[in-house]
């Protein structure tokens, strides 16, 4: 009779440990889900930061070309509507072409690729300006918004 009853003590422990390795891997998972959202949630607030203010990349010579090679690509195709496929001729027509006519498409990059990089460096002499006087007044950014969050809830 003992025999029955620890065996089924030892069934129900068997029971009841699997049961608790269940819940432990059910929590893993739910814990692993959580800090992936988390992650998200940071690297999105990261792409938000971005300053809309801040010069946009020069085109490359490539799509340089393209600009012009669309507007003959239309002329020439008006029934043609779909961007692949203007890409994928312009692709195809920017292979065709010797280093010698590609060389206007490479001179009009390097020209917009120097006006970025003249903007640009004016733009970081602002943000370093910018950041200089917010140091010099006391307050940054992220003071400025909390105070304006908080003043905007006060006023709900």
């Amino acid at each position: 009779m003992k025999d029955t009853k620890s065996k089924k003590a030892a069934a129900a422990d068997a029971k009841a440990q699997k049961k608790a390795e269940k819940e432990k891997a059910i929590e893993k998972k739910l814990a692993a889900k959580k800090d992936k959202e988390m992650k998200k949630q940071k690297k999105d607030k990261k792409k938000n930061a971005a300053d809309p203010n801040q010069p946009k990349r020069p085109a490359t010579a490539f799509f340089v070309f393209l600009e012009e090679y669309r507007k003959t690509f239309k002329d020439k195709h008006p029934n043609i509507k779909g961007v692949a496929a203007v890409g994928k001729a312009g692709g195809d027509a920017w292979k065709r072409l010797t280093e010698e006519e590609k060389k206007p498409y490479h001179d009009k990059a390097a020209q917009k690729k120097a006006d970025y990089e003249k903007t640009l460096t004016e733009y970081k002499k602002k943000q370093e300006e910018d950041a200089k006087n917010e140091k010099e007044n006391g307050k940054d950014d992220d003071e400025e918004m909390q105070s304006e969050e908080e003043e905007e809830e006060d006023d709900e």
